[in-house]
């Protein structure tokens, strides 16, 4: 059995800040990137976690991104923000326009925040809670890399395009989920690849376009799609809301970084507000009570909300730290380490 080692979220952020100012992202950029992997780690949500930092800290080293880079907040039209990442990091173009983003949505009752020319590999829910936490329901998507091929090709075109919602809950935690439109993050592959294990039937074929199991051909091939047709049309949407609609690029037109320096990791974002208080006014409360009953329908008949498990996961990290690999820590130990 794989060793292990037990971080308090404390220990946790202080790792993830060594690595990112060790390897070029400055103080900025190093405490938004620590505030999404630890968060996700702390729920535990492991392929967007500690581990990410492996990738942020590659990048940089192959020029993906640039790690000192300030975005530019543009204030596009009433209901519409942009923020130029200049292709520094998503998350702290995301942190910078978020005010403006929250400002329009609650005086116009919906908002957009088109995040242009950025580097993303972050979970999205981060992004449409911190809406909720604003009493403001969210939508969040993003185009990525191509990586899945379309229903019925056998060739990657779409990236994994996640999308993620988020319902407010006043005293409770938010509804909310996130989804890639493939059968699952790429980054669930690439940790099946790390651990040597196999992948389930159904999330990928190999470059030939025949089904595989074995991760080495899946990243040599592509993902498919979740819900086959259905999921395809969704991703297509995705490229289209989160590329040309905000002067960004489709998922094919971009490139992971390499170590030559030539990869084009650059891709635009769209988030979404919704102001439930400015739609409803003084009938905000009861419409909020109507929602309840929603969510107390689906659990009384014994399924679960999205999210619960990683609510519950949360408390526990808050409590008991969080638990990697011994190897992955070894790692990361070796980025945060001066040569």
């Amino acid at each position: 059995m794989a060793q292990e080692i037990t971080l308090s979220l404390a220990d946790a952020e202080a790792l993830s800040r060594r690595v990112l100012l060790n390897n070029g992202f400055n103080p900025a950029h190093a405490a938004a990137i620590t505030r999404s992997v630890v968060a996700a780690q702390r729920d535990e949500c492991h392929s967007h976690g500690l581990y990410r930092l492996i990738g942020c800290a590659q990048t940089a080293q192959y020029r993906g991104i640039d790690p000192d880079a300030e975005p530019a907040v543009i204030d596009q039209a009433p209901s519409v923000v942009k923020v130029d990442a200049n292709r520094g990091s998503s998350l702290l173009a995301f942190e910078k326009g978020l005010p403006r983003l929250v400002e329009k949505a609650r005086r116009n009752g919906i908002a957009v925040l088109g995040i242009n020319n950025s580097f993303h590999f972050s979970a999205l829910w981060q992004e449409v809670e911190a809406l909720s936490e604003q009493g403001l329901a969210g939508i969040a998507m993003t185009p990525s890399h191509a990586y899945v091929a379309p229903a019925g090709g056998k060739s990657p075109l779409f990236g994994t395009n996640p999308f993620a919602f988020s319902w407010p809950r006043p005293g409770k935690a938010p509804y909310t989920f996130d989804f890639a439109t493939s059968v699952v993050a790429r980054g669930e592959i690439e940790l099946h690849k790390r651990a040597g294990e196999a992948l389930p039937e159904g999330w990928a074929i190999d470059k030939d376009g025949n089904p595989t199991t074995d991760p080495h051909a899946a990243l040599d091939g592509a993902l498919l799609p979740f819900g086959g047709y259905k999921g395809s049309a969704l991703s297509t949407m995705i490229e289209l809301l989160a590329g040309p609609l905000i002067g960004d690029l489709l998922g094919h037109e971009t490139r992971a970084a390499t170590p030559d320096g030539q990869g084009k990791p650059f891709h635009g974002e769209l988030i979404i507000a919704f102001s439930p208080e400015t739609f409803l006014g003084d009938d905000t409360e009861r419409q909020q009570r109507h929602a309840e009953a929603l969510f107390e329908g689906i659990v009384d008949q014994g399924a679960r909300l999205p999210s619960q498990r990683r609510f519950a996961a949360r408390e526990r990290s808050r409590a008991a730290g969080v638990t990697i690999p011994q190897a992955l820590h070894d790692e990361l130990e070796a980025l945060a380490t001066p040569a």
